[in-house]
């Protein structure tokens, strides 16, 4: 019997939370991969001591995040930028009480 395409995203959604609720997941070896790249970043020869190489690794690992996060960051004020330059307007200037020969200290109606 063929499922439709709801049974099947049902069927779907079923299987991830039956995963995630094992605490089992496909990540880990990815992680792994990933995170072992600072160790041989900073170690490519293998010859530090295995605590140095993990300590080296870890501040690898930070140095790359945080240069994430400025990167992140000077795009969103370069776009926060660009879009309150689109949206920004000149304020008319305020005429209430001033003279029209441009005297300020003389206020109409005075």
């Amino acid at each position: 019997m063929a499922l439709t395409a709801k049974q099947r995203t049902l069927r779907a959604r079923v299987a991830a939370h039956q995963l995630h609720a094992s605490g089992q997941g496909n990540t880990a070896p990815g992680t792994k991969a990933f995170l072992d790249r600072f160790e041989r970043e900073v170690d490519p020869g293998g010859v530090l001591d295995p605590g140095e190489r993990a300590k080296r690794a870890e501040h690898a690992r930070k140095a790359y995040f945080l240069a994430l996060a400025l990167k992140s960051s000077r795009k969103r004020s370069r776009l926060l930028g660009s879009s309150r330059a689109q949206t920004r307007h000149v304020a008319p200037a305020h005429t209430e009480n001033v003279d029209p020969s441009g005297d300020a200290s003389k206020g109409l109606g005075q």
